[in-house]
């Protein structure tokens, strides 16, 4: 809880729970109406005009994905001064790479999004069959999780079109556990990213997110706005694997990745200002 001051500094009581009940619930409000009212509004026109004009129109809607998710992410500096956010500078420097990153919140791929305008990442099946969300994420060349039925052209699309796309310093987004972890350990990992890195010959970056998931919990509703928290993005690691060595196996470049992964999970990690080697978005 966080202490009030009275008039002569002592500290007072601390701030009811109920408190920070209504707090949390009016900044998840604000978050929510920007999600919807402020794509239609702010964004929805820019997004038709990128539509019609012509070639390029992935590029158009990435850039605009990638500006609405800074936008997000924006507001939550604004509305919660106890949510500190800590990027590794490095990361602005990854070009033409697969970016394999743990998975432990839904605010994970909106903190990615927002670092790079130029981005493609891997979208569950499912989200493909709503129809203005659909259409974005067919709009913005990103991946289905699985060719299977009627999506089975739009992936052999977009993996025909991966290689010139990172070549020209796109980035790929793939969370490889497929689903978020409920304790923060590293789960099993799909080879679809390893994959179409080798089909692509293209270096890997390991990321690591933390604390996402103290802001935005499994299976609740409201954000977790006033406990104090800091959510760091950590480059650990950058690969460029011989894909056509004679000694190449693509197990063991999961296995590799897994234990880059594993390891920042198990070390200790201070993410106290001066400490470490991110800095503040």
């Amino acid at each position: 809880m966080i202490p009030s001051a009275g008039s002569d500094g002592a500290a007072t009581r601390p701030s009811p729970r109920w408190l920070f009940g209504v707090v949390d619930f009016g900044v998840t409000i604000v978050l929510w109406v920007y999600f919807t009212l402020g794509f239609v509004v702010f964004f929805g026109p820019f997004y038709l005009l990128a539509m019609i004009m012509g070639p390029d129109r992935h590029l158009r809607f990435q850039k605009l994905n990638h500006l609405f998710y800074r936008g997000f992410i924006t507001i939550c500096r604004l509305l919660m001064p106890r949510q500190q956010w800590r990027i590794d500078p490095r990361l602005a420097g990854v070009r033409s790479s697969v970016i394999v990153c743990n998975h432990i919140s839904y605010m994970d791929p909106i903190l990615l999004i927002a670092q790079y305008a130029r981005h493609t990442t891997i979208a569950k099946n499912r989200l493909f069959g709503f129809p203005i969300l659909g259409w974005l994420l067919r709009n913005s060349g990103y991946l289905p999780s699985a060719s299977q039925g009627n999506l089975a052209g739009l992936t052999s699309r977009c993996l025909a079109a991966m290689p010139a796309f990172l070549a020209s310093g796109g980035n790929l987004i793939v969370f490889p556990e497929g689903t978020r972890s409920r304790d923060g350990t590293v789960g099993a990992f799909n080879a679809g990213a390893f994959k179409i890195a080798r089909l692509c010959r293209a270096p890997l970056a390991v990321v690591r997110i933390r604390n996402t998931n103290r802001l935005f919990m499994p299976g609740k509703f409201l954000f977790n706005t006033c406990s104090a928290n800091t959510h760091a993005l950590e480059l650990l690691a950058q690969l460029t694997p011989d894909y056509g060595g004679t000694n190449f196996s693509l197990t063991d470049l999961m296995a590799q990745v897994r234990a880059i992964l594993e390891e920042s999970h198990e070390s200790r990690f201070d993410l106290h200002a001066g400490r470490g080697s991110l800095g503040d978005s």
